[in-house]
């Protein structure tokens, strides 16, 4: 037989065997099969429903958990700056770096190895510039949450990430940093080490001054890739703002390096200095010293964190003159080209009141009663207003009410009331030459700005608000304030306080081509009510330029020490080297014409 019949003999015999075999199984094992495989197919799809459908909104906020990114804002706080954008106080990133030495380990061992400290203080070392044996007994035997330093800036950082040391841990915070120093910290404050604002605009401003932060989430592909998919509104927006001070770091620096020698010079115990801008209220300068760093606060006493030149009160002495002579003419009781009789002295309710020279000057105009600073002829002058009008005019510019300003800790100052006023003649009669009340040299420079500006009351402040990008550069403000003075009655006071520039106590602050008005002051200085036995206030305002007013100059040193202290000696120079500079940085033109004063006789 041929070998392929035999071949598909053997096949035909091999399938009649299958097939009886099969027709051999009984039924029921079958349909068992049948069962089975149906049930395992129906599980199959349950646990597709219940993956896809019930357990759908878990898993995928698991996958959500593993593919996001969640940045959590670290508490950031807004710049300020100057009035030119000059940076006055930042938050910049620190660091602190934590140790972990149960997890010591270097890049290229073994993963089971673990490190010993003194090898890891000896890579530390150089970089944090701390001895190896002060690093390993910080170590000690701890094995986790060693805090090795805080404060360690971006560079530092980058020399230890790049030392690959597993066990070390990075914690990034905010740390306030103010550039400037001592410069403006009588305004600005400072945060303590817990970053709550102690003092300044720091703490008066802290709502505004807190960044606009919130957490950031993302989601990554596997690959790391960014999908731009369910982001939170305004999760890449940005907060750039920064809080804006009128003040001028160029001007305040100066001011201050001024105030300070003169200080010291006089022996005084402290002083301050203010330049306003008359048509709008706003400082370019308040310096004062004695001050403190606010990057170092600690190391001082905690009486210099106020503002004394807006929370201390003072009698302003004869430079209230110029306010008094203006409510004058106000009320019609004096004429500008009027006279009055100085005859040294004189009482009134039975207390004498004389000049601070103790000499008489005879019959003068009012333009000499400033340019001797005569207390007898302004008290002459102010009996021919009625005590109780004065005393309505002296409410009127708020003496006692606190004033409209942003400074922080800003006080009203102290006026007698309107009973005492009236009934005791004493009272304006002291009023008249600018004792017996009392104010701070911030509403000094308000009450001068009035005279100044013709005649309205503008609000004092430092801060121009929120500012980014190109709305930091300075800026012509719009003219504010109350109208309470005539113009033509405040131009007349301003010509007879240039006349003490021009010929009286206040020549020191004479400068070729403009013209400069101003008063000087020397008051007695009281506590409690009692003047203090050779205590001194010496104070100096100028106001320029005098044809086209725009800022007033303030000087106050309290205590100066020596028998020829006085404003014109020891307020009048320092202004002057305010004035000096203000006319250079604010490029204030020379005067279109200049005065023809007579010099003063006496």
């Amino acid at each position: 037989m041929p070998a392929s019949k035999a071949r598909r003999s053997r096949s035909s015999r091999r399938r009649a065997q299958d097939v009886i075999a099969l027709e051999s199984v009984p039924a029921h094992r079958m349909r068992w099969v049948f069962s089975i495989l149906c049930v395992g197919l129906i599980g199959l799809l349950g646990r597709m429903a219940w993956l896809q459908v019930l357990q759908a909104p878990e898993l995928e906020a698991r996958a959500r958990a593993l593919q996001t990114q969640r940045t959590q804002p670290i508490g950031t706080r807004r710049s300020i700056v100057d009035r030119n954008g000059r940076l006055v106080a930042l938050d910049e990133e620190r660091f602190r770096l934590w140790a972990h030495p149960r997890y010591f380990n270097f890049p290229g061992d073994d993963p089971g190895l673990i490190r010993k400290p003194l090898d890891v203080a000896r890579k530390l070392s150089g970089v944090l510039a701390i001895p190896v044996a002060e690093l390993v007994q910080r170590f000690g035997d701890r094995p986790s949450g060693v805090k090795l330093a805080e404060g360690l800036d971006q560079d530092i950082v980058n020399e230890i990430r790049n030392l690959g040391i597993s066990g070390l841990d990075l914690e990034a915070y905010p740390q306030r940093l103010y550039p400037q120093g001592s410069l403006f910290a009588n305004v600005v404050g400072f945060l303590n080490l817990d970053r709550v604002p102690q003092a300044g605009l720091e703490q008066s401003r802290h709502e505004d001054l807190l960044r606009h932060e919130q957490v950031r989430s993302m989601r990554r592909g596997a690959d790391g890739t960014p999908l731009p998919d369910d982001l939170a509104p305004g999760v890449f927006y940005g907060d750039h703002l920064s809080l804006q001070l009128t003040l001028d770091a160029r001007l305040q620096e100066l001011a201050g390096q001024a105030l300070v020698a003169q200080v010291k010079e006089w022996k005084a115990k402290k002083g301050v200095a203010i330049v306003i801008d008359v048509t709008n209220g706003e400082l370019l300068a308040l310096a004062s010293t004695p001050t403190y760093d606010p990057n170092k606060y600690w190391k001082y006493s905690p009486s210099l964190f106020r503002e004394w030149s807006v929370q201390d009160l003072y009698e302003p002495g004869s430079t209230f003159k110029p306010i008094n002579l203006a409510l004058a003419l106000q009320e019609g009781v004096i004429d500008p080209g009027g006279m009055v009789n100085d005859n040294g002295s004189l009482k009134i309710g039975g207390w004498p009141i004389s000049n601070h020279d103790r000499k008489s000057h005879g019959v003068i105009d009012y333009a000499k009663v400033l340019q001797v600073s005569s207390n007898v002829g302004m008290v002459k002058i102010m009996r021919q207003l009625k005590p109780s009008l004065y005393w309505d005019w002296l409410r009127r510019l708020g003496l006692d009410v606190k004033p409209d300003t942003d400074l922080p800790g800003a006080i009203a100052g102290q006026l007698k009331t309107k009973e005492q006023f009236v009934a005791q003649p004493i009272e304006p009669a002291t009023a008249a030459f600018g004792q017996g009340l009392s104010l701070t040299p911030l509403k000094l420079a308000q009450l001068h700005a009035l005279i100044a500006n013709g005649g309205r009351l503008v609000s004092p402040h430092i801060t121009r608000g929120l500012r980014a990008g190109e709305a930091l550069a300075p800026r012509a403000a719009a003219t504010t304030g109350h109208q309470l003075l005539r113009p033509d009655v405040t131009r007349i006071v301003r010509d007879w306080m240039e006349s003490v520039v021009e010929t009286g106590s206040g020549e020191g602050a004479k400068t070729p081509g403009y013209r400069i008005g101003g008063k000087t002051g020397t008051a007695q200085k009281a506590l409690n009510g009692v003047y203090l036995p050779g205590a001194k206030i010496c104070s100096f305002v100028a106001h320029l330029p005098v044809d086209n007013p725009r800022y007033v100059v303030v000087v106050v040193v309290d205590e100066p020490q020596g028998g020829n202290a006085y404003g014109s000696t020891v307020a009048v120079p320092v202004a002057k080297q305010i004035i000096d500079a203000l006319l250079v940085l604010e490029k204030i033109p020379p005067s279109t014409e200049q005065t023809d004063s007579q010099p003063a006789k006496g």
